[in-house]
């Protein structure tokens, strides 16, 4: 079975859930159905959490077993299909990091994405250089092409900000920190805070400063919220989902009690930043400052 990380994140999600859920219909463990299909329960958890591509005629095998309805395994077996088309940033697969290519399909599908950083500008907002800076100190021993390859990425991200069409929301709250911690050379951090000054025009984004005191943002760390087009029934075509950059790994969150947790969080850092126009002057204030040193 192949096991690339590229492909369509969406259809991969949605094969693995109608997935998991024939599994444990059938009244199969990951254990007994794992055996059964030759493979690991590593790779059956990766598969059903949509981390992994798989063939179609495997899909067909895991329906047969599974009991499924004809019309049932043929629905999935197409989907399984779809999973084999390359995105954008097949390019770039021999710099992605491992795992991150599900966050990179996830951000594309949005509609909405919420943001809280505490210490860094978020990706979507990044400048080349100061991009180039963050993972340059991440991966000191990185060619230079190499890390000028992972920044294009970054930046080629932010493409969606400027859809003509199903361009997503985007509601941004950053941290003081991220603003005072110069990153790179003067000239890098001034050019991004430019950027920022210059998207706060377009973005919804908003400063938290220190004076703010405690707010649930202090206690969760930076995370993202990603929600997705609703169908025309108006049910969510994705489930919502959190994603926190750890150090040691992602994180992905989408049972209903944990994007709640967030969404309430998220609340609390936005009823505790400054207004939009505050955090321009903000902003503005931070490039002056910087400009002075």
């Amino acid at each position: 079975m192949t096991d690339s990380p590229i492909g369509s994140t969406v259809p991969r999600r949605q094969l693995g859930r109608h997935l998991q859920r024939l599994r444990n219909d059938a009244g199969y463990t990951v254990r007994r159905a794992a055996t059964v299909f030759e493979m690991s329960e590593a790779k059956l958890w990766r598969i059903e959490t949509g981390r992994t591509s798989v063939r179609a005629l495997e899909v067909e095998g895991m329906c047969r077993v599974y009991g499924a309805a004809p019309d049932v395994s043929q629905a999935l077996t197409d989907l399984a299909r779809e999973t084999k088309n390359r995105d954008w940033w097949y390019s770039f697969k021999d710099v992605i990091p491992e795992g991150f290519d599900l966050y990179i399909g996830l951000e594309q599908a949005a509609s909405e994405i919420k943001t809280y950083q505490t210490g860094l500008i978020p990706g979507l907002l990044q400048t080349e250089g100061y991009a180039q800076a963050i993972i340059r100190a991440g991966r000191p021993g990185d060619e230079d092409g190499e890390i000028e390859r992972r920044a294009r990425l970054r930046v080629a991200r932010q493409a969606i900000l400027n859809r003509a069409v199903g361009a997503p929301t985007l509601r941004i709250a950053l941290s003081e920190a991220a603003l005072s911690r110069q990153i790179g050379s003067r000239e890098v951090m001034a050019e991004q805070l430019a950027r920022l000054l210059d998207a706060s025009r377009h973005v919804d984004l908003r400063v938290v400063p220190f004076k703010a005191g405690l707010h649930l943002g202090v206690l969760s760390g930076a995370f993202s919220i990603l929600r997705f087009p609703r169908t025309p029934e108006g049910e969510e075509s994705e489930p919502p989902t959190v994603y926190a950059d750890g150090y040691a790994g992602d994180i992905y969150l989408d049972k209903p009690k944990e994007v709640d947790l967030y969404e309430a969080t998220f609340n609390s850092i936005w009823d505790a930043a400054l207004d939009k126009e505050q955090s321009s002057s903000f902003i503005s204030d931070a490039a002056r400052s910087l400009g002075n040193a």
